[in-house]
């Protein structure tokens, strides 16, 4: 197998479509032996160079079953007089273990970087075929190694026939060429371009990855497919206004947060028919939104989930809103979106108008600058607040009716699951029923109450009658299930806390996560004595001048509440939200044991029932036909389904049929949760749970079924999907627990690696500590 330096030397001058940068080798050996001709060869092959990169070549690098990759040291800018320095130091990294064999490269230093990088041929963890490139554009060619740089991430499908820009396209030509001379379809490559755009290989070397068993043309027919459906969802529809549609995994229902962005068709299906087929589109109407049931809100591609956005958009327009109005107002949404990509889990903040806050009239003057005039802005302000108004009524309000339903699935719950004349699958049938009328429709209608309350409490910041800190100690005053789960751990009994608690399971709608109760020593410590002290709710108080001025601005806007009124209601609309979700889910998650129940006594085991269809449990109910086969149908179909779902990677936003095949991976801003400072190791395997005191959990979502961890002590956490106002958001600032929600993909991947972080939430800071 050819080294760094024998690679490198096989392909110079040999390249079409790019260079490899004048190099001298020799091996320890020759080293070792006779220094003097060592320095006679540097100076004869390297000529022309003030400075140099002295790098490592081993022979245990660059093999295909291990690459060894950073493992040795390279070092840059060496000038001639620091030779043999900087070659001893590169030896001296080879270890004891090192061979006579194993070579010094030196070449000299690139001048005027422009762009820096490595390209993957393939993506290492599923062997997808794409050009992923990971690079920086401040001319440090050690950035993307290292870790440390402002770093960009660029997918490309192969065989894409999209317009690439000179430099992407330019590497695909020579990483082509390359698989091509190394006879190797699966390649690591380094590379930099100088400001002349000329292109220069660093290294190329057997990429490990996951061998990709798809085959390309089939994966590109389903790439045509994809694109071929956001189209269909981009034409002009007479019920929907706005001009064409984004498709995201994280606004309005946000399938990002709560399923994953490559769940199992089980979980995808699940959530469809409890939320996002129906339910989403009842409640809105219920609340005086535009009607837009028999819309799906959620899109699988390929099973990626992804909301509608333009569907959901129309969503939050007012019943009643002007037909021309609306029609601006959807485009103009769209258009600050795409704008602004970085938003698509703040769009509820920071660029819809869906309710009427304290300082809506200042926001609404941004509409000037998109030719609204004053008489469209005083139309939607009015619709907002009529709207507001019959939702936040203390005792009429549309919440207050949610809140009593919420009940009512409590009682028929009990009356399906122990009924002893029901069998498994009518207790499903019926479960997942009353769970859509009773359980999910007011949750959502509660969780909208929830968001206006946020909203009406941030309002009441930025126009300056709260303190931030004021927020935050009305936050801490919520008495939730968080709050109160942390509570009876340390109070009740094993078996009541279960009893209690233990339908809970992260992974809300994923069988293959067990409840609480199924393997309650994997989430909980029993051993450990809880002495803390416990935290107590604090008592939220106004002074007198406060009140005064909240009394004051709810009459100058023409919200019917007092202050006590509207206190009151943002205080029970958020935990009547987090309560909501704590009853619903045991519905759920016994609908989950019930399936696994029936998939024990027919064979079937939970890794295959994951990849079942929930509509083929429902239509048993009222079907004579054999239930087992057509599940057993229905899983094999979906298993070979599921392996294009795991190949297919696409944007978290897209925004025209082009970003299927070609696309940069944003680097969302995330949101940084209380105003704590926290340095603390770093966790991501949340089976390693005797180690999690005191340190930074790395969690995929904001679910609330992660409750668990704040029993074990932990210093902060991280997820990677969920928004400002997602349940772990409201937990954490409950709780005053730093923590970074929705750092998405980039910075999830950056700062997870490390192994231990410092996070400055009030300075919205994160560094690797190390």
């Amino acid at each position: 197998m050819l080294t760094k330096a024998r690679t490198l030397q096989n392909l110079r001058n040999t390249l079409r479509y790019g260079s490899v940068l004048p190099l001298s080798v020799f091996t320890v050996k020759d080293w070792d032996a006779n220094r003097l001709a060592c320095f006679d060869k540097i100076k004869s092959d390297l000529k022309d160079s003030d400075l140099f990169i002295v790098r490592s070549s081993s022979t245990k690098e660059d093999q295909n079953n291990n690459s060894s990759a950073g493992t040795f040291d390279s070092i840059l800018n060496v000038k001639k007089d620091n030779f043999a320095e900087a070659i001893s130091q590169v030896i001296e990294s080879y270890g004891q273990n090192s061979s006579p064999q194993d070579e010094i490269l030196i070449q000299p230093m690139l001048n005027n970087v422009t762009m820096s990088g490595v390209l993957f041929t393939h993506c290492p963890k599923t062997g997808s075929p794409y050009y992923i490139i990971n690079y920086n554009l401040f001319g440090d060619t050690e950035a993307v190694t290292s870790g440390n740089g402002d770093c960009h991430t660029q997918f490309i499908a192969h065989n894409t026939n999209e317009t690439l820009s000179h430099e992407f396209t330019a590497l695909v030509s020579l990483t082509q060429e390359l698989m091509e001379k190394l006879n190797n379809p699966s390649l690591d490559i380094e590379f930099a371009f100088n400001s002349e755009g000329d292109l220069f290989l660093f290294q190329a070397r057997p990429l490990i990855s996951k061998e990709n068993t798809n085959n390309i043309n089939n994966f590109k027919n389903t790439l045509g497919c994809i694109k071929e459906r956001f189209q269909k969802s981009c034409v002009k529809h007479p019920y929907l206004y706005g001009d064409r549609t984004l498709l995201g995994i994280m606004p309005d229902w946000n399938p990002a947060e709560i399923i994953g962005i490559q769940p199992k068709p089980l979980a995808l299906s699940l959530y469809k028919e409890l939320i996002t087929d129906g339910t989403w589109a009842y409640q809105r109407d219920n609340y005086g939104y535009r009607n837009l049931r028999s819309f799906p809100l959620l899109i699988d591609l390929v099973g990626l989930p992804y909301i509608d956005i333009r569907v959901s958009f129309n969503s939050f327009l007012p019943k009643g809103l002007p037909s021309d109005l609306a029609k601006r107002l959807t485009n103009y949404y769209l258009d600050e979106l795409e704008q602004n990509p970085h938003l698509h889990d703040k769009v509820e903040f920071d660029i819809l108008f869906s309710c009427y806050t304290f300082d809506l009239p200042q926001r609404l003057q941004k509409l000037k600058e998109y030719f609204f005039t004053d008489e469209d802005i005083n139309t939607l302000s009015s619709s907002l607040k009529n709207l507001t108004n019959s939702i936040i009524h203390a005792e009429e309000g549309l919440w207050v009716k949610d809140a009593k339903k919420v009940d009512e699935v409590k009682r028929r719950h009990k009356e399906i699951f122990f009924n002893p004349d029901f069998d498994d699958l009518t207790k499903i049938y019926w479960l997942i029923e009353d769970c859509k009328r009773y359980g999910t429709l007011p949750f959502a209608g509660l969780a909208r109450a929830a968001f206006i309350a946020a909203q009406l409490l941030q309002s009441m910041v930025d126009v300056e009658i709260l303190t931030p800190e004021d927020h935050l100690a009305f936050l801490n005053s919520l008495d939730s299930i968080s709050t109160n789960m942390t509570k009876d751990f340390t109070s009740f009994d094993r078996e009541h806390f279960l009893q209690k608690y233990g339908h809970l399971r992260p992974g809300t709608y994923d069988i293959l996560s067990s409840r609480y109760d199924e393997t309650p020593d994997s989430y909980f410590d029993w051993k450990t004595e809880h002495t803390d002290k416990l935290r107590t709710n604090i008592e939220f108080r106004l002074s007198l001048s406060q009140m005064k001025l909240v009394e004051k601005l709810l009459k100058e806007h023409g919200l019917e509440h007092d202050v006590v009124g509207l206190f009151s209601f943002m205080k029970s609309a958020i935990e009547g939200r987090e309560n909501s979700k704590f009853i619903f889910t045991k519905s759920l998650s016994d609908v989950l044991s019930l399936i696994k129940k029936y998939g024990a006594e027919n064979s079937i085991s939970p890794e295959d029932l994951a990849f079942l269809d929930i509509k083929d449990l429902i239509k048993s109910y009222s079907s004579s036909w054999d239930i087992k086969t057509e599940i057993l149908n229905s899983i094999k179909a979906s298993k070979e389904n599921y392996k294009l779902t795991q190949q297919v990677i696409l944007p978290p936003l897209i925004t025209k049929a082009g970003d299927i095949e070609s696309f940069e991976l944003p680097e969302i801003h995330p949101n940084f949760i209380t105003k704590n400072i926290v340095t603390a190791n770093t966790l991501t395997d949340l089976e390693k749970t005797d180690n999690m005191e005191n340190t930074i959990v790395f969690i995929p979502s904001a679910d609330p079924g992660y409750d668990w961890l704040f029993t074990r002590k932990i210093a902060g956490f991280v997820t990677a999907y969920g928004g400002i106002n997602s349940h772990m958001s409201i937990r954490a600032a409950e709780l005053n627990i730093p923590a970074i929600i929705g750092a998405g993909k980039v910075l999830y991947e950056k700062w997870s690696a490390a192994s231990k972080i410092h996070i400055d939430c009030e300075k919205q800071r994160v560094e690797i500590v190390a």
